[in-house]
């Protein structure tokens, strides 16, 4: 789960890291008010979505005036703001952070990871800050410091020292530069957060070291025990469906394809999307329904892929290693039943009493089509849907046009 920076921020300033004055503003008339409270005469006006390179995208103005400051309010609320992380779609720009202005004299980079292959969080530094951090790594890697912190010790006060001179900080600033340090691991490890980035730290012409951006990522699996982080989430700056599919337990994320899939096991999930590439189709999801799949949770898996306009096959991909394939059956021909398919769908059943689930299939009487092997599911499913894409594909008749027969 990601947050906004002005959320990021005020998590971090309880931990001891320095911000600069701001506040929230949803309105040109709250960003003049925001500008009015914070004082000075420079200020800077920031969208708040979910994504970095928000400045290349038009997303930060810095403003003179209280004028500029409702004029940049103005441009910038409702807007949707495209970099190369949102994509193409861009995300829309709902709320505002007025910011004083800053007085900077050299730009850092600093964040902490977790890194699964070392099993260890890392700490990363960089003299050269206020740019993409993947930009920095590929075109001058030797600039960027990493530091491994032990998470049975935790960061010691000699790392973070070690950290601040890497980001060529002089003596006196090193006592700042530990007590930031540590407050931003703190923060991560107390809230259980899985992403601390500060980009760019900045060294102003006071010598004082100020956090101008932050942002924070949290691990959705601990979100459980952190309600007031919880409560951070935006759901407007995310998938819609994936949002939908979470809130209902499931594991889901859109793609760009419109061959829409069912399957349980991540794994067997990415090797199906794999199959389904390779027999010539592209995906509409990745959609784990996990091992207890009840006819329920199949139903609500059904949805979920269907509520998707650019489907136009689905595949179901089964094998009941803890679940059984009678019951997957099941709950598959209680799904069809319950809504209007109007697209083929392909149903791929192994593992346990594969072979009852596959009569329960055959005898179901319903338009659905079954393979043996993945390889034969996936070159169905991109076969069905090139009829349909084709016109040559006719859905069944919906259950009310039946009745009415």
């Amino acid at each position: 789960m990601d947050i906004h920076e002005y959320q990021a921020k005020q998590l971090l300033a309880d931990y001891g890291v320095k911000i600069a004055d701001g506040g929230l503003a949803y309105s040109p008339e709250d960003a003049v008010q925001r500008a009015r409270e914070i004082g000075g005469h420079v200020w800077v006006v920031k969208a708040q979505i979910h994504s970095g390179a928000r400045g290349k995208a038009g997303g930060i103005k810095v403003c003179k005036t209280h004028d500029e400051v409702s004029d940049a309010a103005e441009s910038l609320l409702g807007k949707k703001l495209v970099t190369h992380q949102t994509g193409p779609a861009g995300k829309q720009c709902l709320r505002l952070y007025v910011e004083a202005g800053t007085d900077i004299a050299k730009e850092l980079y600093f964040s902490l990871l977790i890194d699964r292959a070392q099993e260890r969080i890392v700490m990363v530094g960089s003299a050269q800050g206020g740019m993409e951090i993947e930009e920095l790594a590929e075109n001058n890697p030797d600039a960027i410091k990493k530091i491994y912190i032990e998470p049975a010790v935790g960061l010691q006060d000699f790392q973070a020292r070690e950290m601040g001179f890497a980001l060529g900080l002089h003596a006196d600033l090193i006592p700042q530069a530990v007590k930031l340090i540590q407050g931003c691991y703190r923060a991560m490890r107390e809230l259980d957060a899985n992403m601390v980035e500060i980009n760019p730290l900045v060294i102003t012409g006071h010598d004082e070291l100020i956090a101008l951006d932050a942002k924070m990522g949290f691990d959705d699996n601990a979100l459980f025990r952190r309600q007031k982080i919880s409560e951070l989430r935006d759901k407007t700056q995310e998938d819609p469906r994936e949002m939908a599919a979470a809130d209902r337990g499931l594991s889901y994320v859109g793609l760009d394809g419109d061959i829409g899939c069912m399957i349980n096991g991540a794994g067997l999930a990415m090797a199906t999307m794999d199959m389904i590439k390779l027999a010539g189709g592209e995906p509409a999801n990745f959609l784990d329904v996990g091992g207890g799949a009840s006819a329920e949770r199949t139903e609500k898996a059904f949805r979920m892929v269907l509520q998707d306009k650019n489907v136009k096959a689905m595949l179901v991909n089964i094998f009941a290693g803890i679940n059984r394939c009678d019951w997957i059956a099941e709950g598959v021909v209680h799904a069809v039943k319950k809504i209007d398919m109007q697209v083929p769908l392909v149903v791929r059943l192994s593992g346990t009493n594969v072979e009852e689930g596959r009569r329960i299939i055959e005898e179901s009487g319903l338009p659905i089509i079954t393979a043996n092997t993945l390889a034969e599911a996936a070159e169905k499913a991109v076969e069905a849907r090139n009829k349909v894409v084709a016109g040559r594909y006719q859905p069944p008749a919906s259950r009310d046009t039946v009745t009415s027969l």
